[in-house]
Order: structure tokens, then sequence, then C-alpha cells
């Protein structure tokens, strides 16, 4: 009997599969193979060289023209971390494999919702918005990890406006609903209509429901964005002011009285004009401007209160191999010019340079008394090559050097503008990196 009910439920089981399939139109397999070896020669503090590999499988199943499920998983993990044998002894041993394959990516679209242009996007995936300037990926330069959010994205879409609306969940405690969580929440609008031009308008708001610090953080971050070409000219520029509340911060009294008022109150800034010149090697010569306010820091002993530096949130552009190498570098203005050519249609080379100054300068307390930490940061040269080997890989390499500056002795602007650079103002950087990544 026991066996007629076992073969009953895989005649079920097996049915079912048979459906399933049967609805299934098209089946789409690809993935990314990316592999960086990296060294940082970091002058009086500590150097290091790596080797890192992130690789991505993914599954696209079409089941009709409007519905799609979409499968991706990856591993990011150092050359030599999971190495299976102990060379002294030669005893062999299971990897360690705590973070290894990650379920990087996993949705359900669904399209053209009751005959209407509007989507819906459920489940892991990635939120990239205009040129990542708040929200990427987090695959630019060094530590390619990836960024993916667990999110309901809706998408309306014609000819002329694309509008995003979506929630994240950043972190869920079990709590009851909506509370003790970290909650991304978004609307991202482009208007279309003008040729080669887009223009974006966004709001964003990031929700701590007392996790991070035990207290509520809530950042706004409302922004305008313009890009595209006009002829020969290219240009991207993002201006956004972001403003909020940190709830739970001790005032400066000595009795535990109070509460300091601490805010987000800052604006942000970045700019990128281009100009190719249509001659052989089709040079293009750009210029940036980068400007992340660094608020207004509290320096007195009688009080606690502050603006906090501009929150870049999830951004994924880097304006410095050295202390930017997260998307996080905040309470700075950054000046770059550089030149880009193609020798042939395989090849470019870009020569970079930029300028990096502290926006806010910090008092510093040394006992018996304060000074004021510099302002300039340094300066940045870098120059990269990639080689299109084939259309699928790239061949990529490059070396920057950085020129300390007094900035480096303890201003304040790693990790949003909250800590502070500790190194020396004769420090010099070097990085050299080469790479090769192939999708399919």
């Amino acid at each position: 009997m026991r066996t007629l009910k076992t073969l009953v439920i895989a005649a079920l089981l097996v049915s079912m599969g048979s459906i399933a399939f049967a609805e299934l139109q098209n089946v789409e397999i690809g993935g990314k193979l990316r592999i960086r070896g990296n060294w940082f020669d970091m002058d009086r503090a500590i150097d290091s060289s790596s080797v890192e590999q992130r690789t991505l499988l993914n599954v696209k199943a079409d089941f009709t023209s409007e519905v799609s499920a979409f499968i991706e998983i990856d591993d990011y993990s150092i050359w030599g971390e999971d190495f299976r044998s102990l060379y002294l002894t030669g005893a062999d041993a299971r990897s360690n494999s705590s973070d290894d394959v990650e379920m990087y990516q996993a949705y359900i679209d669904a399209k053209n919702l009751w005959g209407t242009p509007l989507s819906m996007r459920v489940g892991r995936q990635e939120l990239v918005f205009g040129n990542e300037f708040l929200l990427g990926n987090n695959d630019t330069s060094a530590a390619f990890t990836g960024l993916s959010y667990d999110a309901l994205r809706l998408t309306f879409a014609n000819d002329m406006v694309n509008i995003d609306a979506f929630a994240a969940k950043l972190a869920d405690t079990l709590g009851d609903f909506g509370e003790d969580d970290i909650n991304l929440y978004g609307v991202y609008g482009s208007y279309i209509g003008i040729e080669d031009v887009v223009i974006d308008a966004y709001w964003l708001f990031l929700q701590d429901d007392s996790v991070l610090i035990g207290d509520d953080i809530d950042i706004h971050t409302v922004g305008l964005r313009g890009a595209g070409t006009m002829g020969a000219f290219d240009f991207d520029l993002n201006v956004a002011y972001q403003f909020g509340d940190v709830d739970g911060q001790p005032s400066a009294c000595p009795f535990g009285f109070g509460e300091a008022d601490v805010e987000y109150n800052a604006l942000a800034v970045d700019a990128q004009l281009g100009y190719t010149f249509d001659v052989a090697w089709q040079p293009r010569v750009f210029a940036g401007f980068a400007w992340y306010e660094g608020g207004d820091p509290d320096e007195s002993h009688w009080s606690n209160d502050a603006d906090l530096p501009f929150n870049r949130l999830f951004s994924d552009i880097e304006y410095s191999q050295f202390l930017d190498n997260v998307g996080s570098l905040s309470n700075v203005m950054v000046y770059s010019l550089g030149v880009q050519v193609m020798p042939t249609e395989a090849i470019a080379l870009k020569l970079v340079g930029a300028y990096l100054d502290t926006d806010q300068e910090r008092l510093v307390y040394v006992f018996p008394c304060h000074f004021n930490v510099g302002d300039t940061l340094g300066w940045e040269l870098g120059l990269y090559a990639d080689y299109h080997y084939s259309e699928d890989l790239v061949i990529r390499g490059g070396f920057a050097h950085f020129f300390g500056d007094d900035g480096l002795e303890g201003s304040f602007v790693l990790a949003n503008g909250l800590l502070p650079v500790l190194a020396d103002n004769d420090d010099d950087f070097n990085y050299a990196f080469i790479e090769a990544e192939i999708a399919f």
C-alpha cells in the first residue's frame, strides 16, 4: 500500500512538472566571470595585494510574452580563501563555504498589467538608476562585490516617460509589521521625449526604525538629473538635496538631560562634461566637478547638535582609487580633468587627474588646545586601458598615484564624512591592477 501511494505521488509530481514545462516558452542562460589582481602601496600604512574573483550564473525563463522569472547566483572571493589542503601535513578538508555561493537575484517580472504600460518586478533585484549617483550595484573598480535588494518595483513606461516606484527591505528583525526594520522607498522618473537627452527627477527615503544605532534615522533625498549628448558634447549633471533626522543622540549635558539636535541638511552635485573630436583615435576630453556638503559639525563642549555630511546611500561612483573605493567619500570637493583615446577599435586609453579638497574643515582638540585640520587632501593621477580582445572578453589594466597633502591628517571624509583619514601629509600612494572579464 505504501508503495502504491509513493507511485501515485510520484506520478502527480511528474504530471505537474510536465504542465509547468509545457507552459515554459523560452530559457536563456548567461553569466559573467571577473578576475582582478590588485596591488596597493600605501606608504606608511599597510600595503596589500590580492586577486579577487566574482562568478555569476543566471537563468531567465519566459512563461509568456509578459511573464518571466530571473534567477542569478554569484560568488565573490579572494584567491586562497577556500584552499582545501594544508601543505605541511597534506591533510585535505572541506573548504570554508560559509560565504560562497549566494542568491544574488531572484525575481518575477510581469509586464503590461491589466493591459496598461505598467510592469511589476518582485524579489531580489538590482536597483540601478541614472549614472548610479545614489543607487548602484557596486561593481566599479576594486572590491566589486555586487549589490542587490529585496524589493517590489513598479514601472510605468511609454515613449515619453519612465517612472519607477519601489520599496526595498534592507534589514528585518522579524518584529511587528513595518517596525524595527530598515526600509528604502523611492520614486524615480525619467523624461525621454528629447532625442539623446534624459531628464530625471527622484525622491528616496531611507527609514531605519531603531536598528543600526538603536534609535530612528530618517533620510530623505530629492534630486534632479540631466544627461545626454548634443553633437560632439556629452554631459551628465546630478543635483540632490538631503534632509532628515537622527533621533536619540545624547546632549552634552553632564547630567544626561535632553537630546541633541542631529539632522541631515546637505547638498550634493556631480557634473561631467565631455567633447569628442571627429579625428583619428577619436580623442575625448572631459572635465568633472563633484561637491558633497560636509554639514555643520558640533565643535562646542556644550552641545552635540550637528548637521551631518551628505550621505551617498548606495552610490557606485568612485572619485579616488584610495579614498573612495566603496563609494562613500563625502564632505569633499573633487575637480577632475582627463582625456580618452581609441588607437584601435579594440583599445581605449584614459588619463585622468583629480584634485580633492575638504568641504568642511574639522576643529581637532589635542590637549591643551584646538587646531584646524588642513583642507587639501591631495592630487590623484591615473592611467587606464581597456582591450576588447573579443566581443565577450575584456582585459583591463591601470596605475594610479596619489600625492598626499595636509588634509590626510584627520579630515572627516570617509564613511560618508563620519570618519577621518589617518595618514600623513607627505604620504604618496600607488595602486596597480590587471583584470579580465568575460560575459556570455
